[in-house]
């Protein structure tokens, strides 16, 4: 018989507690796996609350894809929406005092008094740099992300413990790895006891309803696959209105969107304890995770964590060849723009062992790609 040690009956029992039924354990046992990993937790106060009736309409009507110029997308400078930033740009803001939740280091700064964004920084934090390179590469090919921007801040009346480097005025720290996010405009739609949509509801999606056709829900779940999508929980996906709406009622929302609302634990290896040292930017562990699970069919290659709801999901003929289309349009440059811009150079967690790192990365990509392009699968 083999032994099991505390630790390991320990995870399994909150992987068990986790995946779906955290209301079967008690508020002690909630509170100590974090209430973010549960739908015992109420969603943030910014979302729209919708019964679940209202809420399955407008999901059932969601698009995941819209056509972009694949050839043409400029990787490195990326969206350039309102309050879009250049690549390194030095960012001036002021700290505010505002909750967060999760394990990467980030904050909230105000940017000319009313302009609030939140900031993920840290050399050592993979999702600085993994997150800008998911958003972009998904923002190029078409799927809706909310927008990274790879800068520098300058943080007045910032805390000491947050690690910054001190610069001559008092109170000021700079942050020379950061990015600053802004999210995809619109309103959330939520339950009352959870945000966003778990993998299995992309299923309900309805193309006779006006949603999105499976090809491109398949080919949204091979990316989120492909990239390692680990933290895959509810409120890591967001369904969203174009335009924030005015009533709590289903109709009043016109183009709903289903899209990922936190990309950075990818570019590594799905872990069940969504570990951002194995998860977020590694290129060893990125690079030696096939896309597929075996030699043949189309099972995507991702292993379920004790947060996700994305297990080894069964793509079709089509959804592949949907994906392989869009991913065949990027050229080297771009693939070179994606990484550079998001300073994957300087990630040291897991690195190239030789050779140029970026090209290490560009290789890596070019081959799940061809992974991809080559597998034939059943429809």
């Amino acid at each position: 018989m083999r032994t099991i040690f505390a630790p390991q009956l320990f995870v399994r029992f909150l992987t068990r507690a986790i995946r779906g039924r955290c209301a079967a354990a008690t508020p002690a046992v909630a509170l100590a796996i974090g209430a973010a990993s549960c739908a015992l937790v109420v969603h943030s106060s910014g979302a729209h609350v919708y019964s679940p009736s209202a809420r399955l309409a407008i999901l059932r009507r969601a698009q995941v894809w819209e056509p972009t110029d694949v050839a043409r997308m400029d990787l490195r400078a990326g969206p350039e929406d309102p309050g879009a930033f250049a690549p390194e740009e030095s960012v001036e803001c002021d700290f505010v005092e505002v909750p967060r939740s999760g394990r990467s280091p980030k904050f909230t700064c105000a940017i000319g008094g009313n302009d609030k964004v939140k900031v993920k920084y840290g050399r050592d934090n993979g999702e600085v740099y993994a997150e800008v390179a998911a958003t972009r590469l998904l923002w190029a090919l078409g799927f809706a992300a909310d927008r990274m921007y790879p800068v520098r801040v300058i943080c007045r009346r910032c805390p000491s413990h947050l690690g910054g480097v001190p610069v001559q005025a008092r109170d000021t720290y700079e942050f020379a790895i950061a990015a600053i996010e802004r999210k995809l405009p619109g309103g959330e739609v939520a339950l009352a006891e959870r945000e966003g949509w778990t993998w299995p509801e992309l299923d309900l999606v309805d193309e006779s309803a006006g949603g999105a056709p499976v090809a491109h829900r398949d080919a949204l779940k091979l990316l989120a696959a492909m990239l390692q999508h680990t933290d895959s929980k509810s409120e890591q996906q967001r369904l969203l209105c174009e335009g924030a709406p005015r009533k709590r009622d289903h109709a009043d929302c016109e183009r709903p969107i289903a899209m990922i609302n936190d990309l950075g634990l990818t570019f590594g290896r799905a872990n069940e304890l969504n570990r951002g040292t194995v998860g977020s930017a590694n290129f060893s562990q990125w690079s030696r995770t096939p896309v597929w699970t075996g030699a043949t069919g189309c099972v995507a290659n991702i292993a379920v964590s004790y947060t996700g709801t994305l297990d080894h999901p069964r793509i079709g003929e089509a959804g592949r060849r949907f994906l392989a289309a869009l991913l065949d349009q990027l050229s080297d440059d771009q693939l070179r723009d994606l990484f550079e811009t998001a300073r994957f150079e300087r990630r040291t967690e897991g690195a190239a062992s030789q050779g140029s790192p970026i090209e290490a990365w560009v290789d890596a990509f070019k081959t799940k790609r061809a992974e991809i392009d080559a597998r034939r699968c059943d429809n």
